[in-house]
């Protein structure tokens, strides 16, 4: 499946011209916006894209085209009722779907029933021969050869066009050698009827067809001899169509062609000139095609929130990572992902105390932490922007918390609602779950003094109930080829302070007020935080005092209490009830700002001095969990 967030897309009218509209959705289900803010929906009858209106629960064509003015009365991002859009998606992946896979939970969620992947033929190891398959439209041409799509598919050296390697390389190196995906191209085959026909009428069997008629040998597609096609490929001529059945997409179709027939398939497009190849779309469903990978992303419309999410986002081939570098440099497979194909043969267990490396490349090694139930782990992994990572916007450790009954739907983070694989962003924001980006420049871990992570810190190492896993990491190196790092041990408390004298004059009946920053260079998490203050005024009732951590959270220190006492000089503590409870679990390091406020007129004061002493989060030896997993 493939995922458009927002994005403007060009699309291709039967009549009229090209018209740009804002995408959001997949193949199950998509909405289609002008740059006005006007839901469209693509005309049959028409030939073009029209205003939409809603009729009921479902949405309609108005017959009025998107180069006219829009229909009187309008209204703006229109959307079907969510049970519509449900009841279209369910109907949609139920058609899809192999036999006897059509349960419920395969359907409404991106939940990997089979042990964490779907349900289907897997072909993630051996030598494995695809069939791609070349069209062009009544209308719609193209220049692209077979040649130039093998040598993006199979080339051994293949750099065309910006790519990182072909998709027979990509799975080599992920998978460590384990999979070898060659693919034979054939075509391109002129199809009966113009593209817009296609978009509501399936048209792989038809090209499949055409390569038969060809005199393509369908029997070299059977590497277990079991009568099926293992891999069959359709690319279509001209840019991506993200419409209908054009939508780039992987699902089932059961054809029989003599002794042989067809499972699953992949379809997408070949872009208007071979300058548009690009690998990152065509690995990702083939990640489906043969490996039955989960999508790690969030459909929105389909486990019955109606909220997006980005899931593990660029992170991983699976979820946005395809589209990295305009699809020329996909993310790799996460470790969690290949664990699940068995392309791990070295496991690195955490459960016990160590320094650990973590080699950027090494994919035939899962560096893992089970914690007291089978199902759930935490991996870790070096992702240093290089190589298959270096389009990534963030470079160091990655830290996954993994549940193979969990889907990347489930933003929650709930014990009963929670990601299959989520990422834990080290800044603490949880922008992936929160649909906030795909990834940003802070989500992995660079070099850390002292603990990073633990079952207090932010994030944290707890299971999805809550109890504590065991899992600590500390001493991260910077991000390099190799990554070193301590597990279950880290540094004894220790205690930082860091005091100023800014005089600063509070202004009167502001409540802009005044801060003053104080830098902490030492690393770690909080465990007890001191703040001491003395502030010169008239009336300690006019005063808010609060501090801001280095990760934007805040605490209120002194809210208008003491009436018309003088002088404000006090000391707030972490360890007693009042809003510095709130500091612990934050990243130390960074700049602590303390902010005053005079919120009434007639009486004035001055910030004199400030004092914030920090004590990091002492952990020990964790104890190894109560039973081990095995991947």
């Amino acid at each position: 499946m493939s995922v458009i967030f927002g994005e403007i897309l060009t699309f291709i009218q039967e009549k009229g011209s090209e018209v740009k509209l804002k995408v959001s959705g997949d193949e199950f289900c998509a909405r289609y916006e002008d740059p006005a803010g006007y839901t469209a929906v693509y005309d049959y009858s028409l030939g073009e894209f029209c205003y939409a209106r809603l009729e009921g629960t479902r949405l309609r064509s108005t017959g009025v085209s998107l180069d006219q003015p829009s229909p009187a009365g309008l209204v703006r991002h229109l959307q079907e009722s969510e049970a519509m859009r449900s009841a279209r998606t369910e109907g949609r992946r139920l058609a899809g779907l192999p036999p006897g896979a059509a349960s419920a939970d395969t359907v409404v969620r991106t939940l990997g029933p089979n042990q964490g992947l779907l349900e289907g033929r897997q072909l993630s190891t051996g030598q494995v021969r695809g069939l791609t398959i070349l069209v062009e439209f009544q209308d719609v041409a193209t220049s692209v050869t077979a040649a130039d799509v093998s040598e993006m598919l199979n080339g051994d050296n293949y750099t065309g066009n910006g790519n990182i390697c072909s998709v027979r390389e990509y799975y080599r190196r992920v998978s460590s050698g384990k999979l070898d995906y060659a693919n034979v191209v054939v075509g391109p085959y002129r199809l009966s009827r113009n593209l817009h026909y296609y978009a509501q009428n399936l048209l792989v069997g038809e090209a499949l067809q055409l390569a038969v008629a060809a005199g393509i040998d369908l029997t070299q597609f059977d590497s277990r001899q079991e009568g099926i096609i293992d891999a069959l490929s359709i690319m279509y001529a001209g840019r991506t169509q993200y419409l209908g059945e054009l939508w780039p997409h992987n699902s089932f179709l059961g054809l029989q062609v003599g002794n042989l027939r067809t499972e699953l398939y992949m379809l997408t497009s070949l872009g208007r000139t071979a300058a548009d190849l690009s690998i990152g779309t065509f690995c990702h469903e083939s990640g489906h095609l043969l490996c039955r990978f989960p999508d790690l992303y969030d459909y929105g419309q389909r486990d019955g929130d109606n909220v997006r999410s980005a899931g593990i986002g660029v992170y991983c081939l699976m979820g946005s990572g395809n589209h990295l570098d305009s699809g020329r440099s996909p993310s790799p497979v996460c470790g969690y992902l290949r664990d699940l194909a068995g392309w791990c043969d070295n496991v690195i267990d955490l459960n016990a105390p160590r320094e650990c490396e973590a080699r950027h490349g090494d994919y035939a090694t899962l560096i893992r932490y089970p914690t007291s139930k089978p199902n759930e782990y935490f991996v870790v992994e070096n992702r240093a922007k290089m190589d298959l990572d270096r389009g990534l916007p963030a470079s160091g450790l990655a830290i996954y918390h993994c549940d193979i009954f969990g889907s990347n739907e489930w933003q929650e983070g709930s014990a009963r609602r929670h990601y299959q694989c989520a990422l834990l962003q080290a800044d603490g924001h949880r922008d992936l779950e929160m649909n906030g980006n795909l990834g940003d420049g802070s989500d992995l871990f660079g070099a850390v003094q002292g603990l990073a992570l633990s079952s207090e810190s932010t994030p944290n190492t707890r299971e999805w109930d809550g109890r504590e896993s065991g899992l600590v990491i500390s001493d991260i190196e910077a991000p390099d080829p190799v990554i070193k790092f301590k597990a279950g041990q880290a540094a004894a408390s220790r205690s930082v302070a860091a005091e100023a004298a800014p005089m600063l004059a509070i202004p009167d009946n502001s409540p802009a007020g005044v801060a003053s920053t104080l830098a902490i260079a030492a690393s770690g998490i909080v465990s007890r935080i001191k703040v001491d203050v003395e502030i010169t005024h008239t009336y300690v009732g006019d005063l808010r005092v609060e501090l801001l951590s280095p990760s934007g959270r805040r605490a209120l220190l002194h809210a208008r209490r003491g009436g018309a006492q003088d002088d404000l000089i006090a000391s707030y503590d972490s360890a007693s009830p009042g809003g510095l409870r709130s500091m612990a679990g934050q990243p130390m390091q960074g700049n602590w700002t303390l902010r005053v406020s005079d919120l009434e007129a007639a009486d004035t004061g001055t910030l004199r001095k400030w004092r914030i002493e920090i004590t990091s989060a002492a952990v020990g030896v964790a104890p190894p969990p109560a039973t081990t997993a095995t991947g």
